[in-house]
């Protein structure tokens, strides 16, 4: 079913499985979209490895629920794991995703197999960036600041070449439930995980945009910095949400990066 409830909260999501010995890819949206945005990646990739997508709390198709940090969403990404008796995964997040990507390794280390972590960072704005973003939205709506953003997401290249896409894109972002973005917005605002990112003790792959506005390429580098042994990536022709505009080149170091992993001894799938 694409539907389960975990802790009170009913998610949204899609867990194709495949044979043989590759962890599990969980892939985590950003701030303002849904799952649709792997689209791409996951149809690349099917049948290569177990994947699983889902709209965070908030989000897409799944309930609002209360968001006071990054943690109620470490929450319901712990749930969804243990719902589907994963012993250990790969988590790819965008974003915020990666936020929660690092929030989960924080909280359950030993489940972690690899880290992806895309276009983010230990620590993404400031206090007065994001309560400027929130009183904008409580105020006019998310119509208010959906050009600006979309700026950040996408090239110019994209706004000139393809405008039905970033109609939809428009679309996915000013329908988010208006609890759920400013949630999140909160959450965001609020995580710091400059600390624990020096203690990531597994394979990470950290990935830019070249055009990023909303988490530039020297801070996704500054993340890998933090991380022992991070590998970083830069991603070209490519904004912030890199799996949209450039998903085969995602693949190609997704693809990489999961065949440099150590095989585990049984498959979750």
């Amino acid at each position: 079913m694409p539907f389960v409830t975990i802790g009170g909260i009913t998610l949204h999501h899609r867990h194709i499985k495949a044979t043989g010995n590759v962890r599990p890819i969980i892939f985590i949206n950003s701030l303002g979209t849904d799952f649709r945005i792997w689209d791409d990646i996951v149809s690349a990739l099917d049948g290569e490895m177990p994947l699983v997508v889902y709209d965070k709390r908030g989000h897409g198709l799944s309930d609002i629920g209360d968001i006071s940090s990054i943690d109620d969403h470490v929450d319901d990404l712990s749930g969804l794991i243990d719902h589907f008796g994963l012993s250990k995964v790969v988590l790819c997040g965008l974003s915020v995703g990666g936020l929660i990507a690092q929030g989960f390794y924080r909280r359950r280390p030993e489940m972690v197999e690899g880290l992806i972590l895309c276009d983010t960072a230990h620590k993404i704005g400031t206090a007065e960036s994001w309560n400027a973003r929130i009183a904008a939205v409580k105020s006019k709506g998310i119509q208010e600041i959906a050009g600006a953003v979309l700026k950040t997401w996408f090239t110019p290249a994209f706004h000139a070449q393809r405008q039905p896409d970033l109609n939809g894109y428009w679309n996915m972002m000013t329908r988010q439930a208006l609890a759920g973005y400013i949630g999140t917005c909160a959450a965001v605002r609020d995580a710091d995980f400059t600390d624990s990112a020096r203690r990531i003790a597994v394979p990470t792959l950290c990935v830019a945009g070249d055009q990023d506005g909303s988490t530039p390429p020297d801070l996704v580098r500054s993340l890998a910095d933090l991380i022992p042994g991070a590998r970083f990536e830069i991603i070209g022709d490519a904004a912030h949400i890199s799996c949209v505009e450039q998903p085969e080149a995602l693949v190609a170091l997704i693809r990489d990066f999961i065949a440099s992993l150590a095989s585990g001894a049984e498959t979750d799938g």
